[in-house]
């Protein structure tokens, strides 16, 4: 007889008259990775979500080990040794990383423990994640926001974890010792279950597969034998094709160009140091490095929304560095930023998708009252033209999955006709099917002349989509390569360090021609330009 550890029958969850789960039937084994696979929007989360005891389910039961239970409280599911690691960060940012992990200890005491900082910080070590336990949430990248989270759940020992889309701020060392972690306690007995839309990562770490599809339980198949493509159109419903386009396009002359540029890091250290590079239209210049070499902090620069040390950012000759956006607008570039924090700087959530619109231009409207037609026109037409999933226009931003959150902050930046596209992991956290349609939009995107900066993670990705990939390791540059010219492997070394290809022609590595390469604002495909 099978021994599951969590077994849910007949679950069905409603918000108004939107069905989330529809006579789900779901269950995970002891010593068992279970992948949970779906669309945006198709119920995943939401169905996690009542084994965390953030929802109730309408109808339906929950069995743990067998034993039918009522988890009314994320306090019943952690009496019951469930615990979950949310795609959105449940951490207060004032406090440290140590004071968020003692914020849920029964036995912590009224007053903060000084051991506390060596407690977790031993607890950090033993699991094989880098973090510093005294840093303050507030100063820490996402990806260090993640890997609190997940810490959080393995310190109080949760005998069921269940993680929504962990590896999608990771980079790949980080997700390595994650997994390297899964295995062992899937090992000691645990239950895990994960939901991603990486079908790479579903292939390697899990024993089986359960999919959902608008709400409702398809099918669970053991991950030995199937394949990315078997589990594309199960959870689809239809055949994908997984190539990504590279369209030419006729590239113009830069439209914005970076000089020797500095930056700082919010401890005040330099993030970017010396980079030159430029953008040109028609062309999309990808940024590939670990995580913390300074992608945040070049985006958040060139978008106007972090000081330039040092250093140059031309367009038409002309120094834009200093000036507000309404200056630069005025001197013909328009600038569109999406932020890898998506919930936390680029909308806001408890804003309707009509009202997150407006924020864009509503500095525009004549007189003191914002015209709420335009915005939700708008809000209607991003809906319709990128799918989005939701009740109306009307519906809170924080009430979406995440993948139709970043449908709206893409549709809404596109929606101002930028020339710049700048945009940090925008397919973080999508399925493939919403991934190749927001591949299509920055593809467009490019064919219209915009000059595109692309942040990745996924280098398979950014070799098929990118004309160019610069490459950084601790903020400074490595080399920028065209991406049909290169391999994973090269990037690799260039990533940490180990490979730099900056002007460095005369002792270039063997199989790598000079062309593969460009001196910044000389030479481009062996062109000079002017």
């Amino acid at each position: 007889m099978t021994n599951y550890a969590i077994e849910m029958r007949g679950i069905t969850k409603t918000f108004g008259s939107v069905v989330a789960n529809k006579d789900v039937n779901l269950n995970v084994k002891e010593g068992e990775i279970l992948a949970l696979l779906g669309e945006n929007g198709s119920g995943k989360t939401t169905l996690m979500n009542m084994l965390s005891g953030i929802y109730q389910p309408d109808c339906g039961e929950i069995l743990m080990g067998g034993k039918p239970v009522s988890i009314h409280s994320p306090e019943d599911s952690k009496k019951l040794g469930v615990g979950m690691v949310h795609q959105h960060f449940k951490l207060v940012d004032v406090f440290t990383a140590a004071d968020n992990i003692w914020l849920g200890k029964e036995d912590g005491g009224q007053l903060l423990q000084k051991n506390r900082f060596a407690e977790i910080g031993e607890m950090c070590q033993k699991f094989g994640f880098d973090i510093d336990p005294t840093k303050k949430v507030h100063n820490m990248a996402v990806s260090e926001k993640q890997t609190l989270e997940i810490i959080k759940v393995l310190y109080y020992g949760a005998k069921i974890i269940i993680l929504d889309e962990p590896t999608a701020v990771l980079t790949v060392q980080e997700t390595k010792k994650l997994f390297d972690v899964l295995r062992q306690m899937k090992a000691d007995g645990h239950a895990v279950i994960i939901i991603t839309h990486k079908l790479n990562e579903v292939l390697e770490i899990s024993d089986r597969v359960a999919i959902l599809r608008k709400g409702e339980y398809i099918t669970t198949v053991e991950t030995a034998e199937t394949s990315e493509q078997e589990l594309t159109e199960l959870m689809v419903g239809r055949k994908i094709d997984l190539n990504i386009d590279r369209p030419e396009v006729e590239k113009s002359l830069p439209l914005l160009e970076i000089r020797n540029l500095q930056i700082q890091n919010d401890e005040g250290a330099i993030a970017i140091d010396k980079v030159n590079f430029y953008i040109r239209g028609g062309e999309i210049l990808g940024v590939a490095g670990i995580a913390g070499c300074g992608q945040k902090e070049l985006c958040e620069a060139i978008a106007g929304l972090r000081p330039i040390i040092d250093g140059q950012m031309i367009h038409k000759g002309d120094n834009i560095v200093g000036l507000t956006p309404k200056e630069i607008i005025a001197k013909g570039i328009s600038m569109s930023f999406i932020p890898e924090d998506r919930l936390g700087m680029g909308l806001a959530p408890s804003l309707s998708i009509t009202d997150n619109m407006i924020l864009k231009n509503y500095g525009d409207t004549k007189g003191i009252l914002v015209d709420r037609k335009i915005g939700r026109r708008d809000a209607v037409e991003v809906i319709e033209n990128l799918n989005v999933i939701t009740p109306s226009s009307e519906t809170p931003v924080r009430r979406l999955s995440g993948g139709n959150v970043q449908k709206i902050l893409l549709g809404r930046e596109i929606k101002a006709a930028p020339n710049v596209l700048v945009t940090a992991y925008p397919v973080r956290g999508l399925d493939i099917n919403s991934s190749y349609a927001i591949y299509d939009i920055i593809n467009k995107q490019k064919q219209a002349g915009v000059g595109v900066l692309f942040v990745g993670e996924d280098l398979d990705v950014m070799m098929a989509l990118c004309d160019k990939i610069m490459v950084l390791c601790h903020g400074e540059l490595m080399g920028i390569v065209h991406a049909h010219k290169v391999t994973k492997e090269q990037l690799g070394l260039m990533m940490t360090g180990a490979l730099n290809l900056t002007n460095r022609y005369e002792d270039k590595p063997a199989g790598i021609a000079k062309d593969t390469l460009f001196a910044q604002h000389i030479e481009d495909d062996g062109k000079v330009i002017k």
